[in-house]
């Protein structure tokens, strides 16, 4: 064990802590906490993430993979919100049967580590609903100095888009955002509005393939994007929707807007956007003026059945 990387090694039946003394917690910059996970075969009594068993007080560096359910998601985020210099955080609490309960209180939190300026939260395949997206979205708006978030919230549910505005998010100072939901085509332009009053934001990712947005969501979601003034950097993933020709034509005509765009990456693989949206998409990103640097992938398989 090295003085600036500390970590715990749990088995099925112990649990052995390797904290730090009071004097070299200090030192701490990066911590792993490493896990064999099995998907629920074992659960991890929540008294034993402690902040009293982490002593991580002075930690700034922390990631983390756990099963612990509903109430250790809670219990988790209260000792980490002892972590006072913590400012760069990966939490990987996928499958972990967390609910509504648990990602708000984990968020809640959180939202306490008030230097936390870098978080990573993956909350894949939970059963967050409705109201845990938006009670997690409320506490993470209370991280003031939050400049880039990853949230990953796609699953087998789905988010109501009333939840995910700049309301709820506050992130009207961020720089850097990404975002991974299943919101269909309403929430696409939802989303994008609640996106554009990020003033800051520069750098965006947003992986939505695979949820049923139509030409009028694509639309939407660049038009809203356009307003994104300091936008250069732009990632979006719209694989396998229904955006066709004209949603690919709006599509490009918005982001054709968006003035100080350099990188763009754009993938709409299965969309049968056809031979007009290729040059409609095309013609339209050809005005972005200061784009140097793009990808595009437009991939479609066609399946022709012959008759024998």
């Amino acid at each position: 064990i090295f003085c600036s990387e500390w970590g715990l090694l749990f088995t099925t039946y112990q649990i052995w802590p390797f904290p730090p003394t009071k004097e070299t917690a200090g030192n701490i910059h990066i911590f792993t906490w490493n896990f064999s996970k099995q998907r629920g075969r074992y659960r991890i009594r929540t008294p034993d993430i402690t902040a009293k068993t982490l002593r991580l007080a002075h930690s700034s560096r922390l990631a983390l993979l756990f099963q612990i359910g509903d109430e250790g998601a809670s219990d988790l985020g209260s000792a980490l919100a002892k972590c006072i210099n913590l400012s760069n955080l990966t939490l990987n609490l996928y499958y972990n049967q967390i609910g509504a309960m648990g990602a708000s209180g984990l968020g809640s939190a959180l939202a306490k580590c008030i230097n936390l300026s870098n978080l990573t939260l993956n909350l894949l395949g939970n059963q967050i609903g409705d109201e845990g997206a938006s009670g997690l979205g409320s506490a993470l708006a209370k991280c003031i100095n939050l400049s880039n978030l990853t949230l990953e919230l796609e699953g087998r549910y789905r988010i109501r888009t009333p939840d995910i505005t700049a309301k709820t998010l506050r992130l009207a100072h961020s720089s850097r955002l990404a975002l991974l939901f299943q919101i269909g085509d309403e929430g696409a332009s939802d989303l994008g509005s609640a996106l554009a009053k990020c003033i800051n934001l520069s750098n965006l990712t947003l992986n939505l393939y695979n949820n049923k947005i139509g030409a009028m969501g694509a639309s939407g979601l660049g038009s809203t994007l356009a307003k994104c003034i300091n936008l250069s950097n732009l990632t979006l993933n719209l694989d396998n929707n229904q955006i066709g020709a004209m949603g690919a034509s709006g599509l490009g005509s918005a982001l054709a807007k968006c003035i100080n765009l350099s990188n763009l990456t754009l993938n709409l693989d299965e969309n049968q956007i056809g031979d007009e949206g290729a040059s409609g998409l095309g013609s339209a990103l050809a005005k972005c003026i200061n784009l140097s640097n793009l990808t595009l992938e437009l991939e479609y398989k066609q399946f022709i059945c012959f008759g024998l």
